[in-house]
């Protein structure tokens, strides 16, 4: 999306410089306006063309990791608590950033708020580094003046998601692990010991184990066809990923996810958790219920939950409840519904939600080390059984082989 620089006077009368990122001209006017109540003058940014350098070309994703903004996050909290203007802290922490891209970012967005900008503003500009998440509940902090705890919420936000995402990965290491050691043996027993085997037998000239034949067959057929079956891999693969991106695809992916037998219920209890973490951090942060609903449906990661999301603003504007619309989806969890039914009846809906979403990360990650639990020794067993199948295999021609002597 093209860039817009703009002049305003805000609430207080003071002149407001700022650039972000909109659709076009009547839509950044608009978004304007819900800040600041006179927009002096608005320009598009002419769009600037680098050349291709190879050695600033970046690797790997745009995205800033989920542990760099949780520890950005709660150095801002602390600058700012200690009264530390927000410039004087980008600049700052700018300077005790690791990340170089981070750091590039910090140098540059803290130019423009000493220039009038505000945060949320000249951050936008980078918007395909930071979640979306992270934009709307600084713009709200900004709008409120609680800029301070709405970084504060993003680091435990944040903090929380790294390390459920750091438990899964430590849990599956082991599993993948065996699976790579098992993957590397069988190569080697096929590509060198059975074609090995099926010489010597050959120059004997006897007859070789059914078991044993059908081994060899086996390895003959992936060393003459392994190109064409790798082939064959990345053309499902390449067409499966373009299929992904499709909306139906999606959609397809999703309801997968979803009927998984034993990882079915993981998945929607992590979207649920998902869910109810983005609602609570941008609710906290002062956003009205319609335009969390709008935010938290563009992050989450299943697009069903996505799409039900989404469907639910036209409802909240009309004046139901949270919960009523949430009563009328099919994938989310029921002890989630009658919690923020509870939340909304007592007026405490963002804790609610806080509640709901460590219950469900928590209730999640029990599932996940459980089947983890069942996973390894069905894995061993597995192994067990496939490997036995080729001592086997390999042994028995071994055995009659002094008879062809």
């Amino acid at each position: 999306m093209p860039n817009f620089s703009y002049r305003a006077l805000g609430r207080d009368g003071k002149e407001v410089r700022g650039v972000l990122q909109a659709e076009n001209e009547t839509a950044a006017a608009a978004r304007i306006r819900d800040n600041y109540p006179v927009l002096l003058s608005i320009s598009k940014q002419a769009e600037k063309r680098k050349a291709v350098n190879l050695l600033e070309m970046e690797i790997g994703s745009k995205k800033i990791k989920t542990k760099t903004l949780s520890i950005l996050c709660s150095q801002f909290a602390i600058t700012l608590r200690s009264g530390m203007s927000v410039s004087r802290a980008m600049q700052m922490l700018a300077g005790q950033c690791g990340d170089k891209r981070l750091r590039k970012i910090m140098e540059e967005a803290g130019q423009e708020v000493s220039a009038g900008s505000t945060v949320a503003a000249a951050l936008e500009q980078y918007s395909e580094r930071f979640p979306l998440t992270f934009i709307e509940t600084i713009r709200a902090g900004e709008q409120s003046g609680t800029l301070d705890k709405s970084f504060d919420r993003l680091h435990k936000f944040y903090d929380k998601a790294y390390k459920t995402t750091e438990k899964v990965k430590g849990a599956l290491t082991y599993p993948m692990f065996v699976i790579a050691i098992a993957i590397v043996v069988v190569i080697i027993v096929m590509a060198k010991v059975i074609p090995t085997l099926a010489d010597v037998f050959s120059d004997l000239g006897g007859q070789l184990p059914l078991m044993t034949r059908m081994l060899i067959d086996t390895s003959d057929f992936f060393a003459k066809w392994w190109i064409l079956i790798l082939a064959v891999l990345v053309l499902l693969k390449v067409v499966s990923s373009i299929y992904a991106k499709t909306e139906t695809g999606k959609i397809q992916k999703a309801k997968l996810a979803l009927s998984i037998p034993l990882v079915g219920p993981v998945n929607q209890m992590n979207a649920a958790a998902q869910f109810a973490n983005t609602m609570s951090v941008l609710l906290a942060a002062g956003i009205t219920l319609d335009q969390a609903i709008e935010t938290t449906a563009k992050v989450m990661d299943n697009a069903l939950f996505q799409y039900e999301v989404r469907s639910m603003k036209d409802s909240i504007e009309q004046g139901r409840t949270l919960s009523d619309c949430l009563r009328s989806k099919k994938y989310f969890p029921q002890t989630m519904i009658d919690m923020c039914s509870v939340g909304e009846e007592t007026g405490e809906l963002e804790e609610t939600l806080e509640n709901v979403a460590d219950y469900y990360t928590n209730e999640a990650d029990y599932r996940v080390q459980r089947l983890l639990a069942m996973l390894e020794p069905t894995l061993l067993v597995l192994l067990s059984i496939f490997a036995g199948i080729i001592v086997v295999s390999i042994y028995l021609p071994i055995f009659t082989m002094y008879d062809l002597m």
